[in-house]
């Protein structure tokens, strides 16, 4: 397994410098449908709460590394979960991979937008289920991504029903 070349950034929140932030995420394998991550660095950032959203949004911003990408996501996705609030207002980073064709990137962004309902990533991930409908399968590929994906659709529809019933 090829070792993460980490991107280096500073950590406006502790001493050390440089930080290798969201850097030790393990994707996916034909053998293992989840990320391995280190959940020290996980609950860090998620007990940071609103405080740690510029820096994740930094990352989000700039990183080009899928794994980074991916925990960043995962993180966020965490917060969430815990109760963080502003994470809709970074809707504008995310589009940044709404036409990603990664399979992880895809699973947890279509998660956040479930849970944030941000109007705009409607679109996005209809667009992301037609695309990933037309291209063939990958029988090497450890999950489906459709499934969170029209699983976020499902929840946009259900919601807008339950907003305006008639």
């Amino acid at each position: 397994m090829t070792k993460i070349q980490p991107i280096s950034y500073t950590n406006p929140y502790s001493q050390q410098q440089p930080y290798y932030a969201c850097t030790s995420c393990q994707l996916p394998t034909a053998e293992r449908n989840y990320c391995i991550v280190d959940k020290n660095e996980i609950d860090y950032f998620v007990k940071q709460k609103e405080q740690a959203l510029p820096y994740l949004n930094d990352i989000l911003q700039h990183s080009n590394n899928e794994a980074q990408v991916t925990e960043t996501l995962y993180i966020l996705d965490r917060m969430i979960d815990n109760g963080t609030k502003g994470i809709d207002k970074m809707y504008p980073t995310f589009s940044r991979f709404n036409n990603t064709d990664s399979p992880n990137i895809q699973t947890f962004l279509a998660g956040i937008y479930r849970k944030t309902q941000v109007p705009d990533a409607f679109g996005p991930l209809v667009n992301m289920l037609i695309k990933n409908t037309l291209k063939p399968q990958n029988p090497y590929q450890p999950f489906d991504p459709n499934e969170e994906i029209g699983g976020a659709i499902l929840s946009y529809m259900s919601d807008r029903f339950r907003q305006y019933p008639n």
